[in-house]
This record gives structure tokens, sequence and C-alpha cells, in this order.
């Protein structure tokens, strides 16, 4: 826990100037937007895009999380269409490989009260990256692979936001 809380401290020190969003997420609903679960607020430090969940009423686990090339969150997130991929590499290897997809971030934690609140970092992410896209959370966890199942083998899309 000592270790969790100087890299807390080393980050936070390493974002005083850094960009920084907040985005709203809400339950993907088949039409108009579903109730709110909270918001995770994006930003910038030395190592990446700091990501600091604060969600509530989740499924209890591990989920795919990822930024969606779409704006939009509507027909049950499928409006968010794909994971981002400027570079068009067509393949989801995980936040930590330059050859797939930029969009993919770590796996979201929920515990078993349905709160996530564990921040994580995706270090090949900015801000600016992100804006105008939206990010997604899965029914399932993420394997980082295309098999056995494309996309990690996240499921369902749960739950949405778009990032402004």
């Amino acid at each position: 826990m000592k270790n969790l809380s100087i890299l807390g401290f080393a980050l936070l020190a390493t974002t005083a100037f850094a960009a920084t969003t907040t985005t709203d997420l809400y339950n993907t609903a088949k039409t108009g937007q579903g109730s709110a679960v909270g918001s995770i607020t994006f930003t910038d430090t030395k190592m990446g895009l700091l990501i600091q969940p604060h969600l509530t009423q989740l499924p209890p686990g591990m989920h795919g999380f990822h930024v969606h090339v779409g704006n939009s969150c509507s027909d049950m997130g499928m409006a968010a269409m794909g994971h981002l991929d400027p570079k068009k590499t067509g393949k989801h290897l995980g936040p930590y490989n330059t050859a797939g997809h930029l969009g993919d971030l770590p796996a979201l934690y929920v515990n078993q009260n349905g709160v996530a609140d564990m921040p994580t970092l995706a270090p090949r992410l900015t801000v600016k990256d992100i804006k105008n896209h939206s990010i997604m959370i899965h029914a399932g966890g993420d394997n980082y692979s295309d098999t056995p199942e494309k996309l990690g083998g996240g499921g369902a899309r749960i739950a949405c936001g778009v990032i402004n």
C-alpha cells in the first residue's frame, strides 16, 4: 500500500499544469441515455494519461475498457463505433503494444460493492488524443488479444461517456 501511495503522489506531482477533462458515464440504453454511473477524470502526466474513475453501480470484476472512435453512446453504445485506431492497425493488443489500437486501455477493476475508483495509466495516450471520442466499459474482461475472441472478448457495451 505504501508503494501505491508513493506512485499516487508521483503522478499527482507531475499533473500540476497538465491538460485535464472529466467525462460522465451512463449505462447504455436502446434509446436516449441510461442511468448515471459516475465520472472519469483524464489527466496528462509525463508517464501518459492518468485515468481516475469515480464509478458506482457496475457489475463486480474486471471489465474491458477502451476509447472508441465515435462521439455518441446511443443504440446500446453501438454508435461509439470501434476502438480508436488512427494508425489503422486492425489489432487489439492492449494498452502497452504500439502495434495495436491506440484506444486499448488497461482493464477496469470494479470491487464487490460495484465501485471502480482505482486509478490507472495509459502510457500511449493524451487528453488531446481522446477528445471528441467516447469511453466504453464492456461486460466482461479483456485478454488484450484478438484470440480466441475478437477485441479481447470483452462482451456487451454496458456503460459509455462522450469525452468533450
